[in-house]
């Protein structure tokens, strides 16, 4: 036999939607957070997406082939983790931290584990931890109109004033993707329309944070300092696109509320106490590798009592 098929017990659902349509929709509905940040940052921007989309598509090409598994960069999961990655990415990065980042996200975290559907933390996010471990400093590095400055969020965290508007519009320092909230956001309502997503994560996510900043933030309900937080650090991009990641989110609706509660506490905590002053990547790397304990605790019972064996 050359291929082995996996048989189950029903009942089956059957959808005309495969893995690639679904790709293809998250891929046009981060189009416009991606052209902007092109048009934002200029062409080391652009670079950095073409080098990240190139090298991810080209790794899992090579490696499938010379593993002889079966090709699937036409599901453009790979060309997804690539652009998730890039937009993750400050826009003066390098060409060659772009290509690393890559290779690690699709061979070490995708692939060594078995491909789309086997790895247990999102490709993306996971290489965007490993570059800022390993380049730190190239990795926190920052320039907005030719000039290296810090981000909103850090400069909120020390005490200073920020642009809302600019904020939640995108002309502000960032990596290439974060930047404008209310692209990110139109792109998210194209997936929830078309039931790409729910709101399930997404929400209890958001709420969770707002609660957690507003009782331990320091300035209460201060709708100015809720507004910065949510539109900063990657939140909505992490929020809509990244942490409802089919793979590495639960598959049960209690598990989905309580991973998205988990989510907003562990930012907010990052956030206020930690370091730094984004957290969403360390969030949501971490609350992955809580998924399978969650859908265990959350993993609904069979209704009607358990039959017990009688004993001759």
């Amino acid at each position: 036999m050359s291929e082995l098929k996996h048989v189950s017990s029903s009942p089956h659902i059957r959808s005309k939607i495969t893995t690639s349509n679904i790709m293809l929709l998250v891929i046009f509905a981060l189009m416009p957070a991606t052209l902007f940040g092109v048009w934002n940052f200029g062409i080391s921007a652009l670079m950095n997406i073409v080098v990240c989309v190139g090298v991810s598509v080209g790794a899992e090409f090579i490696y499938e082939k010379l593993m002889h598994k079966k090709v699937t960069v036409n599901d453009y999961s790979a060309a997804l983790t690539g652009l998730l990655l890039a937009l993750n990415l400050p826009p003066n990065a390098t060409w060659w931290m772009s290509a690393i980042g890559s290779l690690f996200a699709i061979i070490v975290v995708k692939q060594l584990f078995g491909g789309l559907g086997q790895n247990f933390m999102n490709p993306a996010l996971a290489a965007r931890c490993f570059l800022l471990i390993a380049f730190t400093g190239r990795m926190t590095d920052f320039t907005y109109d030719g000039v290296s400055t810090a981000t909103p969020l850090a400069l909120l965290k020390n005490g200073e004033s920020v642009n809302i508007l600019d904020m939640v519009i995108g002309k502000t320092a960032g990596t290439i993707g974060e930047t404008s909230a209310v692209l990110l956001l139109a792109g998210a309502a194209v997936l929830i329309v078309l039931g790409v997503i729910d709101l399930r994560i997404p929400a209890s996510y958001i709420i969770s944070f707002v609660v957690f900043i507003v009782i331990f933030g320091g300035h209460g309900f201060d709708l100015n300092y809720i507004v910065a937080h949510l539109s900063g650090g990657g939140l909505m991009l992490g929020a809509f696109f990244m942490a409802t990641d089919y793979v590495t989110s639960p598959i049960t609706s209690k598990g989905q509320i309580v991973y998205g509660i988990l989510l907003g506490i562990l930012t907010g905590i990052f956030r206020l106490f930690g370091g730094s002053a984004e957290g969403v990547s360390y969030a949501i790397i971490f609350c992955n590798l809580l998924v399978p304990l969650i859908e265990r605790v959350t993993m609904p019972k069979p209704f009607g009592p358990e039959e017990k064996e009688v004993q001759a």
